[in-house]
């Protein structure tokens, strides 16, 4: 017989409580959180969040602020960038 149910994997503690697209969320950033990132220094998979926003390489010993969950964040990045480039398009216009 096939298989009824998804496992729930770590958010499996919250049981049917909160709804499915929130229990995914959650899911998705535990995974992300626990996961080793690759060092920006080092170039190693050896990163590990040692606090909310600390990242610590366990091969090189580099310390860095990063996102809550994801050492290098990418969505202000990308605001900063577009931001910084419409001033300067304009300008080389007029």
């Amino acid at each position: 017989m096939a298989r009824r149910t998804r496992k729930a994997g770590s958010v499996a503690r919250f049981g049917p409580r909160y709804g499915v697209r929130i229990r995914r969320r959650m899911q998705e950033i535990e995974e992300g959180l626990k996961h080793r990132h690759v060092c920006p220094r080092c170039a190693a998979i050896s990163v590990r969040r040692s606090s909310t926003g600390v990242w610590t390489c366990r091969r090189c010993g580099y310390v860095f602020a990063g996102g809550a969950y994801r050492p290098i964040v990418t969505t202000s990045f990308k605001r900063e960038v577009q931001a910084a480039d419409k001033p300067e398009a304009k300008a080389e216009e007029a």
